[in-house]
């Protein structure tokens, strides 16, 4: 449980930790909280020759509704997002999952972006970011402006910084692996901005408290003029390689009008796409049928929430 020799750094700015990263190719880390890295440098299952400390990069950790999102940079805190008062407002669903991660120590001391980024198959962040359809924004030092990648956003190349805002559908590539690109640091997330009609509702069936989801669930509704579902996303955690959006479940969802029926056919949709593997969790057969119960408990509660905020 000790882990491998490695260097300490804290710069004092984001550009400082940019230049390091790419002075260190191949061999820095970044370290936001570390509740999720430290374990594995123990285990000897992560050795980086580098820690790239952020704790001293100012402007990472706020939590501000924008015009057309909530913008969360990647140092704050679960605590201080569950404490937020826009979230505990507006953003019900973000205060219920910072209310499950952990236990008090790691809810005090972990970041959202140091969980996204660490991308664990069983986490909870990544279920909400892919139901709520948010966005994952990175930076690093630009190359040719000329030549932009995915997400980039040019007028930030032309500074000599490299932003690009990169969509949750799609980011999550794999177990612990997701598509921030070497030389690059998580900033910020950023979600919709909740309109009227819209509530979200997250389950999480865990073997005891602050243990990591056996199964769990988030769910977004957005309810039209006419009661029907406008648009739904639902995003699951601990039953596959990586977590994944529901989009057979959000098919049967989208168009219809609520009912405990609709709820039951997409939980089931959602329990048949997911790829859980038999562990001491549970046999496979278990996990899907939780993730169905989940999927319909998640959505419950995200309908009494678009109801009430109409």
């Amino acid at each position: 449980m000790i882990p491998a020799p490695f260097d300490y750094v804290r710069p004092g700015d984001l550009d400082g930790a940019l230049k390091i990263l790419s002075e260190r190719q191949g061999e820095a880390k970044i370290l936001s909280g570390g509740y999720s890295l430290l374990p594995l440098m123990k285990l000897r299952l992560a050795q980086p020759g580098l820690l790239v400390d952020l704790r001293d990069v100012s402007g990472l950790d706020h939590i501000v509704e924008k015009d057309d999102y909530l913008s969360i940079g990647a140092r704050a805190t679960h605590r201080q997002i569950h404490e937020a008062s826009v979230i505990r407002d507006t953003y019900l669903v973000l205060h219920d999952v910072t209310a499950s991660i952990g236990d008090p120590q790691v809810r005090n001391w972990g970041t959202i972006g140091g969980s996204v980024a660490h991308a664990d198959p069983a986490s909870d962040w990544p279920a909400l970011l892919l139901a709520g359809n948010a966005s994952i924004v990175c930076r690093g030092l630009s190359g040719d402006p000329h030549q932009l990648r995915v997400g980039e956003n040019p007028a930030a190349a032309a500074d000599g910084v490299r932003e690009r805002v990169l969509p949750a559908r799609g980011f999550f590539l794999d177990a612990f692996t997701t598509a921030i690109e070497p030389l690059e640091v998580l900033t910020e997330i950023r979600f919709p901005r909740r309109p009227r009609g819209q509530g979200g509702g997250w389950q999480k069936l865990e073997r005891k408290v602050g243990d990591f989801a056996t199964v769990g669930v988030a769910a977004v509704i957005r309810l039209g003029a006419d009661g029907r579902i406008e648009g739904s996303g639902i995003g699951d955690t601990g039953v596959a390689d990586a977590p994944f959006a529901a989009t057979d479940a959000e098919a049967v969802l989208t168009g219809n009008p609520p009912s405990a029926d609709l709820f039951r056919q997409a939980g089931i949709a959602a329990g048949e796409q997911s790829r859980p593997v038999a562990d001491v969790r549970g046999p496979v057969d278990y996990k899907r049928a939780m993730v169905a119960e989940m999927t319909v408990r998640a959505l419950n509660t995200a309908l009494e929430r678009a109801r009430a905020y109409a």
